[in-house]
């Protein structure tokens, strides 16, 4: 489904980015685990072309992303939850939906099926996003990107600060999501949290993908934790 290949990327002359490969499949969650600055939200920007590739390349199914536009990487079905989710505050739930479903132009049925699996937001329709929680703000920003109906959704972060019927509510919803075919890429700080939903867990040190192993591997054996994400 989703296909890093010897990918190298980062900010200018600060490469982050060495030699990336790792897949995420169809109806699987696979949660990239590292320490802060290992390199996993460089991870999701290069996916979504906001960073230009210093070599390798990026695939979706038969479909090279890491040719298309930033602009046109949504259009072939790649959702993005950024970290700080990226609202347009001063716009409705609502609006902000609308946004979402005009960049593929899907219909009134999309939405309709995303407020069924976030039915808070139905009751918030006419509020501003910067008035919501930051659990419901965190439902909008996964509403809109589930507007395009993804083929691969990212999510950097989506249970941060979060109280725990929020962390909850989201989990579910992520599990529901591999279950309809759904590819997931997760960032996530909280392994524990991360082990109860993961399929698999890839580990990034110093930009470089490290072990690649099943979540109940992981959880057999935490040594890994500790190298790659301990203090």
């Amino acid at each position: 489904m989703l296909r890093l290949d010897r990918v190298c990327a980062g900010y200018g002359r600060a490469q982050v980015l060495r030699d990336l490969s790792l897949e995420v499949q169809a109806g699987e969650i696979l949660c990239l685990l590292g320490r802060n600055g290992a390199g996993k939200s460089t991870t999701m920007r290069a996916i979504m072309g906001l960073l230009p590739l210093i070599s390798g390349s990026i695939w979706l199914g038969q479909q090279q992303l890491s040719t298309l536009p930033a602009h046109q990487v949504p259009l072939a079905g790649v959702g993005y939850v950024p970290q700080g989710r990226r609202l347009f505050t001063d716009l409705t739930v609502a609006q902000n939906l609308e946004i979402g479903l005009m960049a593929r132009q899907s219909g009134p049925e999309v939405r309709a099926e995303v407020l069924a699996l976030f039915p808070r937001l139905r009751e918030r329709l006419g509020q501003k996003a910067q008035t919501l929680s930051g659990g419901e703000q965190q439902m909008l920003a996964m509403a809109r990107a589930l507007c395009l109906r993804p083929q691969v959704l990212l999510l950097d972060e989506p249970t941060e600060g979060l109280q725990p019927s929020m962390i909850a509510a989201i989990r579910e919803v992520i599990v529901g999501l591999r279950a309809s075919g759904v590819a997931v890429l997760l960032v996530e700080q909280r392994v524990d949290a991360v082990l109860d939903v993961a399929d698999r867990v890839a580990f990034l040190e110093n930009g470089t993908g490290g072990a690649v192993m099943t979540a109940q591997a992981l959880r057999a054996d935490r040594s890994l934790v500790d190298r790659y994400v301990g203090v």
